[in-house]
């Protein structure tokens, strides 16, 4: 039984009413995807879709080819960000509810609650001021009834992913989440049949897991996405500090390249923690690449370069490494993510590595297999040879 591992899959490639009144007629994730600018020597924008060009996720036939790149790479499931703002509010459903309508593509699911608010600043950095587009709210109990009849009929499709028999949701902003929420979904689920309900949540590292678990999360999802420097900056001295501060504004201004910006190569180990990862209650995150400076240009919240897919290879090794020892139900991975292209953050083809992030994330499984079946093998060698000379 392979890793189960799950890739969390953005709608946002579609023009809707909402879009076209906020940002003019046609906008979708695309439209800052192709107007991005390189900004140092060698930085890689813009970004350039190859297999399927600049999709419309209307089509059926897209998801369907997206499905089928998903297996080839070794993904075993999508996880759609759903969006439920509140008193039955919901935006980007289209996709999602035409693959539960129509069955297709037959490709395993689970749904992630990206819980909170949209602002100007998240899709478009060419506005001056900041403003609130649709505010996350939490009405109270009648609209989280009607939201979890929604997720139930998601829950009882046989394509739903499910952890030891409980249904697998994402919440995007854990902190956020009412308790009495968690408290009745999980009820109404157990009421539906299930077992429980298996709900996981981003951390970022700072946070203590224990009172997510208390609150009844099954599994956390570490963030460490953009906290590299202040690690490192947090474990030295304060002479250090002062002195790497000077250096880092010096730097930047030298080779263009903002503070935010990491190399890839050198910090990709830091994406997982072979000790902290091995917790049952730990689900690991590969990042195959990321650049938010699409969306937000020099004010970008980090920037990742010289990522290659070969470096992904070993970033996953090392992912698979850290989860083989759990039982098998819980061998679990994130992929952040298969398609959010205007953050950098995708496992698609584009034209500069083609299908590299594919078939890094596939080599990287059958290493592992292959490495755990060597291992068995030669065990079994050992100990066969022992029994002869011991008779």
């Amino acid at each position: 039984m392979s890793p189960q591992i799950i890739a969390l899959y953005l709608p946002q490639f579609y023009p809707f009413k909402e879009n076209d009144e906020w940002w003019g007629k046609g906008f979708t994730e695309w439209t800052n995807v192709g107007r991005a600018k390189p900004l140092f020597r060698g930085h890689y924008q813009p970004r350039v879709p190859a297999d399927l060009g600049y999709y419309d996720l209307r089509i059926p036939e897209v998801r369907e080819q997206q499905a089928e790149m998903a297996r080839e790479a070794g993904v075993t499931a999508f996880c759609y960000w759903h969006y439920w703002f509140g008193n039955g509010r919901r935006l980007l459903e289209r996709v999602f509810d035409e693959v539960l309508e129509s069955g297709k593509p037959d490709f395993p699911f689970c749904l992630g609650w990206a819980n909170h608010s949209w602002y100007a600043k998240t899709w478009d950095k060419t506005t001056r001021h900041d403003r609130l587009l649709m505010e996350q709210t939490y009405p109270g109990i009648d609209d989280a009834k009607e939201h979890f009849k929604f997720l139930l009929r998601a829950f009882k499709d046989e394509r739903y992913v499910k952890i030891d028999g409980m249904p697998l949701l994402h919440i995007f902003e854990p902190r956020e989440l009412p308790d009495e929420y968690i408290e009745w979904f999980r009820l109404w689920t157990q009421r539906a049949g299930f077992k429980d309900l298996y709900l996981i949540g981003n951390m970022e590292p700072s946070l203590d897991k224990k009172t997510f678990i208390a609150k009844g999360y099954k599994a956390i999802i570490p963030n460490r996405t953009v906290f590299f420097r202040d690690y490192e900056y947090d474990k030295m001295a304060p002479h250090k500090r002062f002195l790497l501060k000077i250096w880092r504004r010096f730097e930047e201004q030298v080779t263009r390249i903002p503070r935010n910006a990491l190399n890839y190569k050198k910090h990709f180990h830091s994406l997982i923690d072979p000790e902290y990862d091995r917790a049952i209650d730990v689900i690991p995150t590969l990042i195959p690449q990321w650049d938010h400076s699409p969306r937000s240009g020099h004010k970008a919240q980090a920037i990742f370069y010289n990522s290659e897919p070969e470096y992904f290879k070993q970033h996953a090794i090392e992912a698979l490494e850290a989860i083989k020892d759990k039982p098998k139900e819980y061998q679990i991975l994130m992929i952040k993510s298969w398609n959010e292209w205007a953050e950098g953050n995708y496992m698609e083809p584009d034209l500069r590595y083609g299908h590299g992030y594919i078939n890094a994330l596939r080599e990287a499984i059958l290493y592992e297999e292959n490495a755990h079946f060597t291992y068995a093998d030669n065990n079994k060698s050992a100990n066969s040879m022992a029994t002869e000379e011991k008779y």
